[in-house]
């Protein structure tokens, strides 16, 4: 029998290794279960980055030997399902149901085609332009998914891309990274932002004022990198829309079969859930509760439009499971120590001179780009925060700076088990995350390379590094 030595197949071989030399040789100057929950944390994490097994059975597997092993409390390790982000998967995916099932989502597509479908650049620029405009009112990134995603895969079909074709996938992708990446470089338009916010306040007394944070973090994270993203969507997915008979018929034709009575109910249903998802700041309730009441409403016999048995095969629970479990490794992450120790051995990544700032803001912004590999993007400022004040004695950089850095790094995503909104986002759409993963590499090295370096000119000219 010929065993194939793939990429994927040495690399988990590797961790398995890896993780067995932890489990028979526990670090000494650690309880045991800090090597156990090390070993379980590398293995969990190298299933979701090579896909050899599914994302939901990996997370299974966590699960269970977590609890197993007693690395933590069950509340620390379920917390996943307690999240809010759980609840709001659930109400996007009947919501999103709700739009595709009654026609709203092709009606829609149909009102905007007529600006978008002259040629596949322009539609994938003006989806992405959405995205982003949408992320300056909206604070969820899922919310914005759920009410894109379907206009999307609406507008596909209209200009002739059908399923796994190069169009339907690069829409599906350049709205999935549009509905997340540039609201990282908006305060309170998702939830690492977030949580950043609340660290800085708690630990430091810092507040971040949002237009400081906007005109810090949006012109290079939020621009420049959702350029960056259409191009390399036209690269790699490269396509073409109908003729030009087809674009006129796509302009005229009406929605057949559609009930208007239905689709009008949906969208007064959905202007409303938008005021309230807007609005957060101002009335105090959480987007997924938001969110689960617009679900509730859609499901309700004869009112709703949703019907109730088909439940179970709307929502998908295996991307529940997978969003719980990678939270519930965040939370283990940091329980465990392994979090803290990254932080400490990450350290040594900083230079020892003070002088030479741009190596200093190169490091800072890597180690949270690592970080986030491990720890998954909401993690990153849980466990960087508080060693601000010394990464900041060791770079010479005030605490704040230290602070913002992090945003760069949680931003750079290589792999979408990192955040879930990219998973539930490619789940709506019905496409591969193997198509996401084709342009999170390149979109991750090029900002390495580029995004970054201009970033440190950025910010040397609004004068955040001296």
């Amino acid at each position: 029998m010929k065993v194939k030595f793939s990429f994927k197949n040495i690399i988990l071989f590797s961790v398995l290794v890896a993780a067995s030399l932890l489990v028979l040789f526990p670090v000494s100057s650690h309880p045991a279960s800090f090597s156990y929950s090390a070993a379980i944390i590398l293995v969990t994490l190298a299933c979701w980055s090579t896909s050899i097994i599914p994302p939901f059975l990996a997370g299974l597997i966590f699960f269970a030997l977590s609890a197993i092993f007693h690395l933590a409390d069950n509340s620390i390790l379920l917390s996943g399902f307690a999240s809010s982000a759980v609840w709001l998967i659930i109400a996007g995916f009947v919501i999103g149901s709700a739009i595709a099932s009654t026609g709203l989502d092709k009606r829609l597509a149909a009102v905007i085609a007529p600006y978008l479908v002259f040629s596949y650049s322009r539609l994938i620029f003006g989806l992405v332009a959405t995205a982003m405009l949408l992320g300056f009112i909206m604070p969820s990134s899922v919310g914005r998914a759920i009410v894109l995603i379907p206009i999307g895969m609406a507008l596909a079909e209209k200009v002739g891309f059908v399923q796994g074709s190069n169009g339907r996938r690069g829409i599906a992708v350049a709205l999935a990274l549009a509905c997340n990446i540039p609201s990282f470089a908006i305060l309170p338009a998702n939830i690492p932002n977030m949580i950043l916010t609340g660290a800085s306040e708690t630990l430091f007394g810092i507040h971040f004022s949002y237009i400081d944070y906007v005109l810090l973090h949006y012109p290079v994270l939020g621009i420049l990198k959702s350029l960056l993203l259409v191009i390399l969507v036209l690269v790699i997915f490269p396509d073409k829309v109908v003729n030009e008979w087809d674009m006129k018929k796509v302009k005229s034709a009406p929605e057949a079969n559609a009930d208007q009575k239905k689709q009008n109910k949906v969208a007064w249903l959905l202007g409303i859930t938008l005021l309230f998802w807007i609005t957060d700041s101002i009335h105090g309730v959480n987007a997924a509760w938001v969110g689960l009441t617009t679900a509730i409403i859609l499901l309700l016999p004869k009112w709703g439009v949703v019907e109730t048995k088909s439940f179970n095969s709307i929502v998908d629970f295996g991307t529940v499971i997978f969003v719980a479990a990678a939270l519930g490794l965040g939370a283990l992450v940091n329980a465990s120590g392994v979090g803290e120790s990254m932080g400490q051995a990450f350290s040594y990544l900083l230079p020892t001179s003070t002088e030479n700032t741009f190596l200093s803001f190169m490091s800072l912004s890597l180690i949270s780009t690592l970080t986030g590999l491990v720890t998954t993007v909401p993690g990153v400022p849980t466990v960087l925060s508080p060693m601000a004040a010394d990464f900041a004695q060791l770079t010479g950089f005030s605490v704040t700076t230290v602070l913002m850095t992090q945003v760069i790094g949680f931003s750079t995503i290589l792999f979408p088990y990192q955040v879930a909104p990219l998973i539930i986002a490619m789940q709506l759409s019905r496409e591969s995350l193997a198509s996401l993963l084709k342009v999170t590499l390149p979109l991750a090295i090029v900002t390495i390379l580029f995004l970054m370096p201009l970033d440190y000119l950025w910010w040397a000219t609004l004068g955040w590094i001296k």
